[in-house]
């Protein structure tokens, strides 16, 4: 049995594992791909502290391996069913059942999909939700990012440096992205104009055969629809919570996203949330890591 299990290997749950371990607990990481989450598709992190720019998969790297040194276990298990009933936890994975004092949720989020009907198809052959995993079949290409926040903004800069063209399509007049990053996306677009901006635009519609070679956009102002020829279309527009397996036995938000008090306590005892993975106010690297130290020095001051 383990005095720590952490789902998810996150900024919130690798920073849980290094605390964890730093109190020298007996901790198991369960991640069903790879260690680092969304961390993986973040080309260049700039505003985490003590690092200029910093590539996402070497900080998620490097947070893993300081885990690793202290001494955490790592597992590569998909977690299918929890039971949180009782003072020893049990979570359960295709082949196995791990027993611990308590758990740490720290599952993240996945991307929000547009909802059309033809997304599944077009999946893998044209559409994308991770700009830095796909976006080097894209060289030389023209390409559309949808969404209006720093992830976009973000997939923009990243694709600056792969496509010819690049359209920025938002359905508000008005970006949730800081306004340094959407300044350096306004210079490309004065500049050479690789980036245009499409805004109070969505889309409602993928065209192609065997891949993607049109979308179909709609003015949200004029209702007046568009088409637009891409190679690429990548999209960017939030999370949802992977919290599919807690449905019933945590207390959710609307969203989603597990309900936790001040410390990261859930509304079981023993069990707690950190990260995207619950609901806060603002999603970044540093407050998961801050999420992921809260709760282990809150379960380490109930003296396991």
């Amino acid at each position: 049995m383990y005095d720590i299990i952490i789902i998810g290997a996150g900024p919130a749950g690798l920073t849980s594992a290094i605390y964890a371990k730093e109190a020298n607990k007996n901790v198991l990481v369960l991640e069903k791909m790879g260690e680092g989450g969304q961390l993986n598709n973040i080309f260049n992190v700039t505003n985490y502290p003590g690092f200029l720019g910093i590539d996402g998969f070497e900080l998620a790297q490097n947070m893993k391996n300081q885990a690793v040194k202290l001494g955490a276990e790592f597992k590569t298990e998909e977690v299918l069913n929890v039971n949180f009933s009782s003072n020893i936890k049990k979570v359960m994975t295709k082949n196995n059942t791990y027993e611990s004092k308590y758990v740490i949720i720290a599952t993240g989020a996945k991307a929000r999909h547009l909802g059309l009907d033809s997304e599944e198809y077009f999946y893998g052959k044209g559409l994308s939700y991770c700009a830095t995993c796909d976006g080097n079949f894209f060289k030389g290409k023209t390409v559309a990012v949808v969404g209006g926040g720093n992830s976009s903004i973000d997939d923009c800069l990243y694709l600056s440096n792969v496509a010819k063209k690049i359209y920025l399509i938002h359905r508000r007049d008005t970006f949730t992205a800081t306004q340094g990053a959407l300044e350096k996306v306004y210079a490309l677009g004065e500049g050479d104009g690789k980036i245009e901006i499409l805004k109070n635009s969505e889309v409602v519609g993928l065209i192609g055969e065997n891949k993607l070679s049109e979308i179909e956009i709609l003015n949200n102002k004029t209702n007046a629809t568009s088409k637009i020829s891409v190679d690429g279309l990548f999209v960017a527009i939030g999370r949802v919570p992977e919290t599919e397996i807690f449905k019933d036995k945590l207390k959710l938000s609307d969203g989603g996203f597990i309900e936790t008090n001040k410390y990261m306590e859930t509304s079981e005892k023993g069990v707690y949330a950190v990260g995207d993975v619950r609901n806060t106010v603002l999603r970044q690297i540093i407050t998961a890591c801050s999420d992921g130290a809260l709760a282990i020095s809150c379960i380490i001051k109930n003296n396991i």
